[in-house]
């Protein structure tokens, strides 16, 4: 590597950080995603803008040079595999389990039924100048079918937040089905991928492929997460003062995991984001370490990621309306049928079944990656990918204010007819989580027609477990579902010491 090719790729990597970070503050700033802006970086300084305008000043600053563009794309790559990592940190699969049949049905309907529907249209409709070999059309079609399936869990979880709904209800059980979208489409593409890329396929090969990657995912969703959890544990006991320990050994599992998978021919994103939900399981991860990792991949990799995807292709030439047309419908149609159809039969309203049908429609930025690994290995062709990314960035940006929407039809209360006058307590004398429910518990307990106090605190503790009802600003909102209210009723509670 010479120093010219030094100089340009630290020139490359200034340019579309401090661009990328500008522009993603700037979207987010204004209510939408921050992809939305890095991706925007991306075309801008690629083919597809600047390479029109100016071809040879672009030319000079992102060149052809194999060793350049391999430079660039190796910190993109990290940047991806950490960004699966920090993805699988918000993947709680224990919540999802104690939720098991309402987040098991809208995981498992709301990534099959979006995927066979998206399978029969591309397999019935799409022409084969589409597709970069018309004689694999059906492994085309399991691809795009599997990249359209599949939803963003970073999208929601920010658009939850700024409704204030993340510890509702609504969110938790959003929330846990995401959990098990996440997971299965990520096996479903990872095997796919494997599968389809593999030189030889034998019989013998396929078998040991399908055993190492089942035991290997069972192991680290059983045994991994409480051995990852114990060893979190221990490094929080013997070095409290260097959160940066149990940095390096999130990395490192990160690494591992990666490493794991991409020999038994499974890709590496995949023992990231397996690494990522092991690592997030751990009661000993501190909110702190968490946000450093989180803040650590969205501050560096990611804008490097998304705004080298937007770099790498002339959208312009490879824009396809129809084709754009055709994704972005099956997508957010195929997502909305299939988690309206996976919340039918629960406890939710019609109105907040139809919020949760919404909230996985976005596709965003786990939707951009697949469909780039899929090109990377010429199973899609570069307009296929385009209108993904459009769909992707389309869905991400519509689906706050139509959640919003959808929250707004709930039926309206007034929060004074609910509360319990003799259930106000203007000094809480409980300091741990526990002890403040049960005194809330008795308040409540000792009105008309209300359960017993045991009935009651059992319920809001089991509640609270699930997720916790912090929602900042030092106000919680412990509460639960029971049996024979026939509305809502409150309590307050304030603790001047903290709890």
């Amino acid at each position: 590597m010479s120093e010219h090719q030094s100089l340009l790729f630290l020139l490359q990597v200034l340019l579309l950080l401090g661009l990328a970070r500008g522009c993603g503050e700037v979207m987010r700033r204004w209510g939408y995603p921050a992809l939305i802006g890095e991706m925007l970086v991306g075309i801008t300084l690629g083919p597809t803008l600047f390479g029109r305008l100016f071809p040879e000043t672009q030319q000079a600053l992102f060149p052809a040079d194999p060793l350049q563009r391999t430079m660039l794309e190796t910190v993109s790559w990290f940047g991806v595999l950490f960004l699966l990592l920090e993805t699988g940190l918000e993947v709680d699969l224990s919540a999802a389990w104690r939720q098991r049949g309402p987040a098991l049905k809208v995981g498992i309907i709301g990534v099959l039924l979006p995927l066979v529907f998206g399978f029969v249209l591309s397999v019935g409709l799409l022409p084969d100048h589409y597709l970069a070999d018309p004689a694999q059309r059906v492994t085309f079609a399991l691809f795009l079918s599997t990249t359209m399936a599949i939803s963003t869990i970073a999208v929601l979880a920010r658009v939850l937040r700024e409704l204030d709904l993340l510890k509702s209800d609504l969110g938790l059980l959003t929330l846990c089905g995401y959990a098990v979208n996440d997971v299965l489409a990520w096996v479903v593409f990872s095997v796919l991928l494997a599968l389809t890329t593999q030189a030889a396929v034998t019989m013998g090969s396929i078998m040991f492929f399908l055993l190492a990657t089942l035991v290997f995912t069972a192991g680290c969703l059983t045994l991994g997460r409480r051995a990852v959890g114990h060893t979190i544990d221990l490094l929080t006991q013997s070095l409290p003062q260097q959160p940066g320990a149990i940095l390096t050994f999130v990395c490192c599992l990160g690494l591992f995991c990666g490493v794991v998978t991409q020999w038994i021919g499974l890709n590496a994103l995949f023992g990231f984001f397996l690494a990522g939900i092991m690592a997030g399981e751990a009661r000993a991860l501190s909110e702190r370490t968490r946000q450093i990792i989180s803040q650590m991949v969205h501050a560096l990799f990611v804008p490097l990621y998304f705004a080298g995807v937007g770099l790498q292709l002339d959208f312009f030439t490879n824009f396809d309306l129809v084709l754009v047309l055709f994704v972005v419908t099956v997508s957010v149609v195929g997502k909305f049928v299939g988690a309206w159809v996976g919340v039918l039969g629960t406890e939710l309203s019609r109105a907040d079944r139809l919020s949760v049908a919404i909230a996985f429609t976005p596709g965003g930025m786990t939707e951009i990656i697949l469909a780039k690994v899929a090109l990377e290995y010429q199973i899609f062709t570069a307009p296929v990918f385009v209108a993904i990314v459009i769909a992707g960035l389309t869905a991400a940006l519509l689906m706050g204010p139509w959640l919003a929407w959808s929250i707004r039809r709930r039926q309206q209360v007034t929060i004074a007819e609910l509360v319990l006058r003799r259930a106000v307590i203007p000094q809480l004398h409980g300091t741990t989580r526990q002890a403040v429910i049960a005194e809330l518990c008795q308040a409540v307990a000792e009105h008309e027609n209300m359960p017993d106090r045991e009935v009651l605190i059992a319920a809001v503790r089991a509640r609270e477990e699930l997720m916790g009802t912090g929602i900042g600003d030092g106000v919680a909102i412990p509460h639960a579902r029971l049996d024979g209210l026939t509305k809502p009723v409150l309590t307050f509670g304030r603790s001047p010491q903290g709890i």
